[in-house]
Parts: C-alpha cells; sequence; structure tokens
C-alpha cells in the first residue's frame, strides 16, 4: 500500500506531521545543494580557463625578471608580484585594526544616535564605487605629496577593506549569544577583557574568514591604484614612489596589442588567483590547528 494513502487512512496527525517534515527536509536539502553546485561550478570553469591560459606563460623567468621592453621576447612580473605584497600588507595594517575596532565598537557598545550613524557611514562605504576611493585618495594624498607613491594606494585598499571587516566582524559578534558575556560578567571580569578574550576570541575563525575575503577583494583592485600607486616597470626604491601591481599590470598587458603581453597578463591573473586561494588555504590551516587554550 502507498506510504501516503497508509498514513491518510490512518488518520494519525503526528505520523502525517513527521511525513510531511521529512519531505520538506529532503527537498529543501536539494535546493541547497542544486544553488551551491550553480554557485561552484562557473568558479571551477573560470578557474580551469585562467588555469589553461596562464599556465603556458608561468615559469620561473616569469617570477623572477622585470617586464621586458616592447619588442623584445621574455621578461616577468617580479616587481608586480612585490608590489602587490607590498600594498595588501599596508592596506591590510591599517584596514583590519580598524575595521575590527569599529565592528567591536558597533556590537558591543552600539546604542544610541552616533553608533547609528555610525554604521550607516560604513553600509555607505561598502557601496562606493572603487574608482571614487581611488579619486579621494589621490586628492588627499597624492596632489599634497606630488607623486604617486604606495603609501596613496595602501590608504585607497585601507579605505576599501574597513566595511567590509567591520560589518563583517559586527555580525559575527552580534551571533555570540548574551549569557556568556552575561557569565564573564558575574564573575567579575572587566568588559573589555571579556569583549576581548571571550567573544571576539570565539569568533575569531569567521572574522579571519571576512578578513580573507576584504583581502581577496583588495588585492584585485585595479582602477584605485591607477589614481594612487599609478605602475613602476622597475623596483620601487621606497614607499613614497610609484609601485608595479599585478592588476594594473594585468590591465596595461591586456590592452596591448601583443600577443606574448596578453599570455603574461593570464599568467598574472593565475598568479593573483593563487596567491588568493593559497591565503585562504594557509588562514584555515592556521585556525585550525591553533589550541583553544585557557585563560
Amino acid at each position: 500500500m502507498n506510504p501516503v494513502l497508509r498514513l491518510r487512512s490512518s488518520g494519525d496527525p503526528l505520523a502525517i506531521r513527521d511525513f510531511r517534515r521529512r519531505w520538506v527536509n529532503l527537498l529543501m536539502v536539494t535546493v541547497l545543494f542544486t544553488a551551491a553546485l550553480v554557485a561552484i561550478v562557473p568558479l571551477f570553469n573560470i578557474f580551469l580557463y585562467v588555469l589553461r591560459q596562464g599556465l603556458p606563460a608561468m615559469g620561473w623567468d616569469f617570477l623572477t625578471q622585470l617586464p621586458k621592453p616592447v619588442g623584445e621576447a621574455g621578461g616577468g612580473m617580479a616587481n608586480a608580484l612585490a608590489g602587490t605584497a607590498v600594498l595588501v600588507v599596508l592596506a591590510a595594517a591599517a584596514g583590519v585594526p580598524i575595521g575590527v575596532g569599529t565592528g567591536i565598537y558597533l556590537s558591543e557598545y552600539g546604542r544610541g544616535k552616533f553608533p547609528a550613524t555610525l554604521r550607516f557611514a560604513v553600509d555607505l562605504m561598502t557601496s562606493i564605487p572603487s574608482i571614487i576611493v581611488g579619486l579621494f585618495v589621490y586628492v588627499v594624498l597624492v596632489v599634497p605629496m606630488k607623486s604617486f607613491s604606495a603609501y596613496a594606494g595602501g590608504a585607497a585598499l585601507a579605505i576599501i577593506m574597513i566595511p567590509t571587516v567591520a560589518r563583517t566582524t559586527e555580525e559575527l559578534l552580534k551571533l555570540v549569544p548574551n549569557h556568556i558575556r552575561e557569565a564573564g560578567l558575574a564573575l567579575g571580569i572587566p568588559r573589555w577583557k571579556v569583549t576581548l578574550r571571550i567573544v571576539l576570541r570565539g569568533s575569531l575563525g569567521g572574522i579571519m574568514t571576512g578578513i580573507m575575503l576584504a583581502v581577496a577583494r583588495t588585492a584585485g583592485e585595479t582602477a584605485p591604484l591607477l589614481l594612487t600607486s599609478l605602475n613602476n616597470r622597475f623596483w620601487a626604491n621606497s614607499l613614497s614612489e610609484p609601485i608595479s601591481s599585478l592588476p594594473v599590470q594585468i590591465y596595461s598587458y591586456s590592452i596591448s596589442p601583443f600577443e606574448e603581453w596578453h599570455q603574461q597578463a593570464w599568467a598574472a591573473a593565475l598568479l593573483l588567483v593563487g596567491f588568493v586561494f593559497v591565503l585562504n588555504l594557509l588562514t584555515r590551516l592556521v585556525l585550525r590547528r591553533q589550541p583553544a587554550g585557557r585563560d
């Protein structure tokens, strides 16, 4: 006999409700799995396409040599690789502490008009186009310094990074149950210690994931760097002068008429994707091996 007909004939409301719950659960799991598959398949297709296009131009010379002049074969993007690392480190050094601090303030002390205004400003910054950030830093730093520089590029990337880190930190800290905070306060622990040693530490994995997402976004930005750090076909001798970066180098090579430069642009894109992937992987491995510890 059909299970549905047997349930209907039995007239047991609990059995019918359990049957419906099981089928709804199976349906929702199937929908979620399909949605995840739809999101993953294009991602792997893009990665495989970049790998197929960029791998032939990848080599030791590409990683260690400077770009060759127009008309000469070979060369690499060692300066752009180092420049991207410098810009990301500068941006993270400024953007991560400010973003995490802002998120902690909005989550733990965000009551009143000023926190509401600050939260609105953070949301507004998230939607600002990166080219506008580049124009702002150009007026504030580049024009007074009368030079493009790594400082200006790092500042532009930091501004882009701050709202993402702040909102991620705030939302993750809000997920921590209030009774955990109350338990710490009941033991006589100061509130700032409860926030830093208990609440923040318990959400560290999610916050680090948000930071990696912000780093991944800023590492691939091109428009603000064109107005701040510009480009440099040689090694930068100081942070106060123009510096090369992989996104700008990819842009410059991709619009050129030379096929060899197009291949190197694909190789640089593969290098940028690999940099973000390895950074995320190392972060997850470090967090997984981190002992829980005791306060």
